[in-house]
């Protein structure tokens, strides 16, 4: 998107809104009538697109001068002295928000959904039941940013559901990372509400699901409820790998999930399996058994280009190949060519979508 494009949108009048209107304002420090906004709030997510969060604080701040800019997110929390200097006003790492609302000085309405009416037309939305993950997997960033697994409110997720329920949205994807831990108290209280409501949508999983809590009970439950496709974190068939990077998931897991799920009704063509492409220790991964192994279960496999993410015990292991101290090398697209070459990561990409081809619908 050409840089002007937001420039232009920083500088029009905003238009009313019935349901959350905003009122015109005299701006707090300098005075000016006018100024729509008091703070800008800028939210960031993979460490190596900080070039263009540094174009959108240099844009707020010619724009605005007397707007403090307040800067969180993924970025953030892994390369926080790199974001120091970007120019922003106010850093906010990790997911504890509260040095946020002391800053801007206000009191947090928690239970209030996102703002998902702001959008002309809405077919897809996503919710969260919970936040952080019980595992401690040596590739993966969410320890680091929301903890251990906490559940969110029932209520909270319900209203978020039901809201975009009413603006007619036709899938919610779940954007939990660890959707299936404690499920007694978190996902079938919620998906039982979901049935006895009748509420009628399609449901996804981009995320990847932890197969070992697959059980035939709550496959049965999810298909009722309306999941439509199912993604499952498998990373690797190697035992030896598996227990070296957190011990996620073994192989008769992931089998027994996917019998599990199909016998419940789920399609098996929408049913993948998750693999980690270009992991460091790919030596052990053996990442082409891998997919080879979830092939023969009759779904999909999709190769998720690794990124090494400082902090985690992989990702600084990485620095035998790249400079982690610069963002830019974080890039999920070049850390496996550099590992692997360009060759043998288009070589791995075409298998998979070889086997993928395999994979046909149920008739």
């Amino acid at each position: 998107m050409p840089r002007s494009i937001f420039k232009d949108f920083l500088q029009q009048e905003r238009p009313a809104c019935p349901e959350y209107p905003m009122k015109e304002r005299t701006h707090p420090k300098d005075g000016t009538a006018g100024r729509p906004f008091d703070f800008a709030l800028v939210q960031t997510m993979m460490t190596y697109w900080y070039q263009g969060i540094e174009e959108v604080i240099e844009d707020i701040s010619q724009t605005w001068p007397s707007t403090k800019i307040i800067l969180g997110g993924n970025y953030v929390t892994f390369c926080q002295t790199h974001a120091e200097n970007l120019g922003a006003d106010f850093l906010v790492p990790g997911a504890n928000l509260e040095p946020l609302w002391k800053y801007i000085e206000i009191e947090p309405d928690l239970m209030q959904p996102a703002l998902w009416q702001a959008y002309e037309k809405l077919n897809v939305g996503i919710v969260k039941l919970s936040e952080g993950c019980p595992f401690n997997c040596t590739y993966c960033s969410v320890p680091k940013v929301y903890g251990k697994f906490k559940a969110r409110p029932l209520q909270r997720s319900l209203a978020e559901l039901d809201l975009l329920v009413k603006l007619g949205v036709e899938s919610i994807a779940f954007y939990d990372d660890a959707l299936l831990c404690e499920t007694d108290k978190v996902l079938v209280p919620f998906l039982n509400e979901v049935i006895k409501r009748n509420i009628k949508t399609n449901l996804h999983t981009p995320n990847g699901l932890h197969a070992r809590f697959i059980t035939k009970e709550l496959a049965k439950l999810m298909i009722l409820a309306g999941f439509k496709t199912f993604y499952l974190g498998f990373e690797s068939a190697s035992l030896q790998w598996q227990q070296k990077t957190g011990s996620k998931v073994f192989c008769d897991e992931l089998a027994q999930a996917v019998e599990h799920l199909i016998s419940a009704g789920a399609e098996p063509a929408n049913i993948t399996a998750y693999q980690i492409l270009g992991h460091p220790h790919i030596d052990t991964q053996q990442l082409e058994i891998t997919m080879r192994f979830a092939n023969s279960l009759g779904i999909r496999g999709t190769l998720a280009d690794f990124s090494p993410i400082p902090g985690t015990p992989d990702g600084e292991y990485c620095r035998k190949w790249v400079d982690m101290d610069e963002p830019l090398m974080h890039n999920k697209t070049a850390f496996p060519i550099i590992l692997m070459g360009f060759e043998k990561t288009n070589q791995l990409k075409d298998l998979q979508r070889q086997l993928n081809r395999q994979i046909t619908p149920r008739q």
